[in-house]
C-alpha cells in the first residue's frame, strides 16, 4: 500500500457544515483503518474538541491538534506541546482591544474569549494558539502587519475571515512530521486532507495533498487532488479512489 497514513483536518473536512461525520464518510475511514491505514486527527481543534471524534472512529493512532501544538502519541497520551510566550499572548491580546476585534485563545488550561478573558490568567496559564476573527479585510491586514512585526509567530487562518497563530515553526505539517517519526513512516507515505491556510503546509508536505471541494481557492492551486466537499463525501472518495483502490 503506497500511502499508510491519512491525516484529516477536522472543520470544513471530516465534518459536514451540521459538525457530524457522515455515514458514507465513517464506512470509509473504518475501512482504511482496518485495511492498516493510520488515521490521524490534524485539527486547529484543542483535545476536549476533538477527544470525541476520536473515540468514536475508534482511533488509537497519534492526533495533532491545535494546528500541531500539541501532539498525542495516541488519543489519551500526550507526546509533545509547543507553547507560546506570555509576551507574545499579552501582545495579541492588546491588538484585539486597540482594534475591537473578537479574539479568542487556547490554553492548557481552558479556552477562552471576550466573554471569559480574565487578565489574571495571563501569566499562570500556558498558551498554544492565539485568533482573531473580521469580515473587515482591511482591519485583518492591519493586524497580519503588526503580527508580522511581532516576530517569531506561525499565522494561518481556519477561514477566510479569521486569523489563528501559533509559535513559529509549529504547523499541521511539523506535526504530521513528529507522527511520521512516531510510526516509522515517510512523508510520502501521507495523504493530507484539508480545507483552510492552516491545511497548506501539510498539504504541500504530503505525498498527497488534498484539498476538500469547499477549501479555500489558495489551498485548492497547492493540491495535488480536489475532492468532493465536506457536505458530499470528499474524504469517502479519497479513501476509495487513492488510498485503497490498489487493495
Amino acid at each position: 500500500m503506497k500511502y499508510k497514513l491519512l491525516a484529516l483536518d477536522m472543520d470544513g473536512t471530516l465534518l459536514n457544515d451540521h459538525h457530524e461525520i457522515s455515514p458514507e464518510t465513517e464506512k470509509w475511514i473504518r475501512k482504511a483503518a482496518a485495511a492498516g491505514v493510520h488515521v490521524c486527527l490534524s485539527t486547529g481543534r484543542g483535545y476536549r474538541e476533538a477527544i470525541s471524534y476520536a473515540e468514536h472512529l475508534a482511533l488509537g493512532t497519534p492526533m495533532i491538534l491545535v494546528n500541531g501544538s500539541e501532539i498525542w502519541k495516541s488519543p489519551h497520551e500526550l507526546y509533545r506541546r509547543e507553547l507560546l510566550d506570555h509576551s507574545q499572548v499579552a501582545r495579541m491580546y492588546a491588538i484585539s482591544r486597540e482594534k475591537q476585534v473578537w479574539f479568542w485563545a487556547y490554553a492548557v488550561e481552558e479556552s477562552y474569549n471576550e466573554g471569559n478573558w480574565r487578565s489574571e490568567d495571563l501569566e499562570r496559564n500556558q498558551w498554544m494558539k492565539f485568533g482573531y476573527f473580521t469580515e473587515d479585510d482591511r482591519l485583518r491586514g492591519e493586524i497580519m502587519q503588526e503580527l508580522h512585526q511581532l516576530g517569531g509567530l506561525e499565522i494561518s487562518n481556519s477561514s477566510p475571515h479569521n486569523l489563528e497563530i501559533n509559535p513559529k515553526g509549529i504547523s499541521k505539517a511539523s506535526g504530521i512530521r513528529t507522527v511520521c517519526g512516531l510510526l516509522g513512516l515517510e512523508m510520502s507515505q501521507v495523504v493530507a486532507v484539508g480545507d483552510s491556510l492552516n491545511d497548506l503546509a501539510a498539504i504541500e508536505a504530503a505525498g498527497l495533498g488534498v484539498a476538500m471541494g469547499n477549501a479555500q481557492e489558495a489551498v485548492k492551486r497547492k493540491a495535488d487532488v480536489v475532492t468532493a466537499s465536506n457536505n458530499e463525501d470528499g474524504i469517502a472518495w479519497i479513501i476509495r479512489d487513492y488510498i485503497l483502490a490498489e487493495e
